[in-house]
């Protein structure tokens, strides 16, 4: 547990010494922003987040990617991938740590955006519980989004690749619901369970639906393990 926060605490610390985290963070707020304020004003009588919601999901998928493309890319890009990989600690350790310095991140996202949920209550009584699961459906989702770009980040050398292959998955992932749509309906019903955007609509509506909280818990494990699979392949080959 002890290396795990080492290599988080580094990785957060490197975030902060690079222009990604406040690039991603800025485009993050920005858009955001721009639908809570502008897009999201017809619906200020119901003082709903609605319009940052449905966003903010998306943008968390593009940006994820950028975020996790260097955990791992570009240490085999600047050989330090070896010394990583012969020093004493474990490769879960490795992919655990990473992954908690990108989720620090995320949580600075997150904590900069509470000011729109503070404006409603300035100037409204909204529902606290919309607001709420919306901001544990965004962090789950952001989860999952974080570790299949290490996952993605773990197969390349290259940045920009590793950006590609998880932006494709994670849109996958997200857009296989609505192509469910088109095939017949059980087969459709079943696609659909492994969609990233099935379960997100009921976080955003205030319902906190057990089945989404593992779907989302379980993929971000798979990838992770992925993710410990590949570099342990890394460290063999």
């Amino acid at each position: 547990m002890k290396n795990t926060l080492t290599i988080a605490l580094k990785e957060f610390k490197s975030y902060l010494a690079s222009p990604i985290a406040y690039v991603v963070t800025g485009i993050f707020l920005a858009a955001t922003g721009y639908f809570f304020g502008f897009l999201s004003s017809s619906t200020y009588y119901e003082t709903s987040i609605s319009g940052f919601l449905n966003i903010g999901g998306i943008l968390l998928l593009l940006l994820a990617a950028v975020i996790t493309m260097r955990l791992l890319a570009e240490e085999r890009k600047l050989g330090t991938a070896e010394l990583l990989l012969t020093a004493p600690v474990r490769d879960s350790e490795v992919i655990l740590g990473k992954f908690l310095g990108s989720l620090f991140i995320l949580l600075v996202m997150l904590a900069l955006t509470l000011y729109y949920p503070i404006l409603l209550w300035a100037f409204g009584d909204p529902d606290g519980g919309p607001i709420g699961t919306g901001y544990l459906g965004l962090f789950l989702l952001g989860c999952t989004a974080l570790a299949v770009g290490i996952f993605a980040s773990s197969l390349t050398s290259n940045q920009i690749v590793a950006a590609v292959v998880a932006g494709g998955i994670l849109f996958a992932l997200w857009f296989i619901g609505t192509a469910a749509q088109f095939l017949p309906e059980a087969l459709g019903e079943v696609i659909g369970f492994f969609s990233l955007s099935n379960y997100f609509p009921d976080f955003m509506r205030g319902v906190i639906d057990t089945r989404g909280i593992v779907y989302y818990l379980s993929v971000t494990a798979l990838f992770l393990f992925l993710a410990i699979r590949s570099l342990d392949n890394s460290r063999w080959s």
